[in-house]
């Protein structure tokens, strides 16, 4: 077991540490098989890559196709629909992305200099970002809802990383400055290798593709140990997930990939057989019948100071009939002061971690934890 966790522990070190373009017609690709992921679908041409991604919420449709093509390739606009395709002049070198998980992935693959601008500032914790903006080398290009259009022409951007959601009307002025929109819609794959595999669609926007391919690996190997490790415990508790918001308490659904992990980490979770890829929207009451006698409570919040149990009372006085609040095994994720964010999506491996090792003390020699702590 020693032995296992130090290999682990040595892989996780290692990554912490123009004319117009004409595709040929006769040329069928090379598919890129992806080994999870089912939503995305790569196919390489010589000369150019397709990429199919599909609509999450409309079973059958697509949600975009990009054609991914070498700069020195192509002398025309910045974005050109042909055949349905969005062309995508790769590498990218001057994104603007809305998100703080996948400016933390680009720092990840190397790519951090390739970020030109960012929208929600206040929300991004990754240093380079911060750091560029106060030099002046990223762009801060407002809220992410109704970004500043100027500033990003300004930061002479070729692409914009963005999350797509459901019924969401569009992009507003987005889409009428020719300008690509890279849907990253990997958040609605349904396990958490799968959503952890889109890292590699990124590598090739970014020239990025054995940095990809190698970090993948290393998750996917990471994360199929600490499943086996998990089936060594002697101990199956059962798990009470997050905590309420004003008047609804959200829960991770079976079919999410934090419900999915959560099978993974061999524990018995009250809401494992829902079907919902999302989060369920639930009332207090509904949560203490089904999980008031949990065994362990894991929670995410939001604060400059760490949580205590007296804060927790003061939120919800109704928390006093949890039981782990009784027993004392409830732990904390505060995502302001963590990497959670930024890091799990595409290091699920991490965060298994940090489950196996509080719903299975049982097991000896796991790393420390690295999101979560233990509520005094």
């Amino acid at each position: 077991m020693k032995k296992l966790f130090s290999i682990l522990s040595i892989a996780v070190s290692l990554i912490s540490c123009g004319g117009k373009f004409t595709p040929a017609t006769n040329d069928e690709g090379d598919t890129l098989v992806f080994k999870y992921a089912r939503m995305i679908h790569v196919v390489q041409h010589e000369g150019y890559t397709d990429v199919t991604i599909d609509n999450p919420w409309k079973e059958g449709r697509v949600l975009h196709r990009y054609r991914l093509v070498p700069s020195a390739a192509t002398q025309s606009q910045p974005t050109v629909k042909d055949d349905g395709f969005t062309l995508v002049r790769v590498p990218l070198q001057r994104s603007v992305v809305f998100t703080s998980v996948h400016a933390a992935l680009l720092q990840q693959l190397g790519a951090s200099s390739q970020v030109a601008g960012v929208a929600d500032l206040k929300y991004m914790k990754v240093p380079y970002v911060r750091e560029g903006v106060a030099r002046g080398t990223i762009e801060d290009c407002g809220d992410g809802m109704s970004p500043v259009i100027e500033k990003i022409i300004d930061a002479e951007a070729d692409a914009i990383l963005l999350s797509p959601f459901e019924n969401s009307g569009g992009y507003g002025r987005l889409e009428d400055i020719n300008i690509p929109l890279i849907e990253c819609a990997e958040y609605m794959e349904q396990s958490p290798l799968a959503r952890a595999e889109w890292i590699r669609f990124y590598g090739l926007l970014y020239d990025r593709q054995r940095q990809a391919d190698s970090i993948f690996a290393i998750v996917d190997s990471n994360y199929g140990l600490l499943k086996k490790v998990a089936t060594t415990s002697r101990i199956n508790p059962t798990v009470l997930m997050d905590k309420q918001t004003g008047s609804v308490w959200y829960v991770p659904g079976g079919r999410s990939t934090i419900g999915r992990m959560l099978q993974d980490a061999r524990c018995n979770y009250p809401y494992a057989a829902d079907e919902h890829s999302g989060s369920l929207a639930l009332p207090f009451e509904s949560v203490l019948e089904k999980c008031g006698e949990a065994d362990v409570w894991l929670f995410r919040y939001d604060s400059e100071q760490p949580m205590t149990r007296a804060r927790l009372m003061t939120e919800q006085p109704g928390y006093q009939q949890l039981r782990p609040v009784k027993t004392g095994r409830l732990y904390g994720c505060n995502v302001m002061t963590s990497m959670f964010y930024e890091e799990s999506p595409f290091r699920p491996d991490y965060l298994l971690q940090d489950f196996i090792q509080i719903l299975h003390p049982d097991i000896p020699n796991l790393l420390p934890l690295r999101y979560y702590q233990k509520v005094e």
